[in-house]
């Protein structure tokens, strides 16, 4: 079998690619069947563009991010200024010592980064053992508390709001 690719352009505004494919045939090795297929590429739109606007996508490298302390440890927190995404993301570093706490009106998201073998997550009166990839949904009201090191990706909506971190 035999596959090649090529992209071209039917015209300046609307790129496809064209691909080959050639089998051999089964009953006779020395006879090919060959398909060529030209297939426009999906984002032959009228995208606006404008060089010099400022883009509506944005990046945070959070290794320049400065951390802030927070009842599990410390955290580095994104997009909390901008006006139309209605989230916060943190990359929170657990320490072993995490404060039991609630929130009002925030649902978190923990996506488990790294976690070491011991590692749990206390949510209400139930510990929930950890690894590495798993994902907690913490909806308001749900006293929680990760034990062990780790670190977490967390998702938080609406955005945080120091205001509605309640202790026990």
């Amino acid at each position: 079998m035999h596959i090649t690719s090529e992209h071209s352009a039917m015209s300046p505004e609307c790129p496809f690619l064209s691909l080959s494919l050639s089998v051999p045939v089964s009953f006779c090795p020395c006879l090919f069947l060959s398909l060529s297929l030209s297939v426009p590429v999906s984002f032959c739109q009228d995208l606006p563009v404008n060089p010099s606007a400022e883009p509506r996508w944005k990046i945070v490298d959070f290794e320049s991010v400065p951390g802030v302390p927070c009842p599990c440890g410390s955290a580095k927190r994104a997009f909390s200024e901008l006006d139309d995404y209605p989230a916060t993301i943190h990359v929170t570093q657990i320490s072993e010592d995490a404060l039991t706490h609630y929130h009002k009106t925030l649902t978190e998201t923990y996506y488990i980064l790294e976690c070491g073998q011991d590692a749990v997550m206390q949510l209400d009166d139930q510990l929930i053992p950890l690894r590495q990839g798993m994902c907690i949904m913490i909806p308001p009201g749900v006293r929680h508390r990760a034990i062990g090191k780790m670190k977490i990706l967390n998702i938080v909506i609406p955005k945080f709001d120091p205001a509605d971190e309640f202790l026990d």
